[in-house]
């Protein structure tokens, strides 16, 4: 029996639309990823089959992307299990600044070499900053937080969110839903298609459209699948790839 995995990119988020890094910032959707959302759910609930649980980070862009797709799909019953290890990758001390001025202030190459290289981090949160995450409740639980992540670091705790949670349910033959985010996301397509280092640092993944993955019996993909209108998505792959947010 094969079971079918969706994975969706939060709505465009405030910090996405005014070029900062955000990482693990707790910003709202704009009323664009709030539309983006709602999209995705009718696309959804236009498939022929249904959702039976769904995952999701603690930041609230991908929780609030979850609640306007179940409320589309007219499911807002359905099990969610919110877990830390799929927020987006932390930007460290990058976070909150303008990409712009970063690049004009570090220097295109420098920069580039942050966002877009598989296992070099930014500079590192201080334990006195205000933004570490030790200082918010929702991860005073949690051992050993991120105080800046590369791509690499990041798949190594999705790894553990997969085998943890994400992998025992689709052995139970459930179809799954995750909202996350860009990185985490790319960490799943890493684990799940074998891509490589290199070509999965330049796999842009946009706000609000549908992933769907057909595994089969071994939980192994099938087929992967952007869902909506191919011109639309194709856009959307351009302005990611245009004005790279990764957030």
């Amino acid at each position: 029996m094969t079971s079918k995995l969706i994975l969706i990119r939060h709505g465009q988020s405030e910090w996405n639309l005014k070029n900062l890094f955000t990482g693990w910032t707790d910003v709202e959707l704009t009323k664009k990823g709030r539309s983006e959302a709602k999209n995705a759910g009718k696309i959804i609930a236009n498939l022929d089959f249904n959702i039976d649980i769904a995952f999701t980070s603690l930041l609230k862009r991908a929780i609030h992307t979850l609640w306007i797709i179940l409320d589309e799909i007219d499911r807002p019953w359905l099990p969610v299990t919110r877990d830390w290890r799929l927020n987006e990758r932390h930007y460290g001390a990058l976070q909150g600044l303008d990409k712009l001025e970063t690049t004009k202030k570090y220097g295109e190459k420098q920069v580039h070499i942050w966002r877009r290289s598989y296992d070099i981090e930014p500079p590192p949160l201080l334990d006195d900053d205000e933004r570490h995450p030790r200082k918010d409740l929702r991860y005073k639980e949690i051992k050993n937080l991120p105080t800046t992540e590369s791509l690499a670091t990041t798949l190594i705790r999705v790894q553990e969110s997969w085998d943890d949670m994400i992998l025992p349910a689709l052995k139970n033959n459930k179809n799954i839903l995750i909202t996350a985010h860009g990185n985490s996301l790319r960490a799943l397509v890493k684990m799940l298609d074998g891509i490589s280092e290199e070509e999965i640092t330049e796999f842009n993944i946009p706000t609000g459209v549908p992933i769907l993955y057909q595994l089969d019996e071994n939980q192994k993909p099938l087929s992967r699948e952007f869902l909506g209108d191919p011109r639309s998505i194709e856009e959307a792959m351009q302005s990611v790839a245009n004005q790279a947010n990764d957030n």
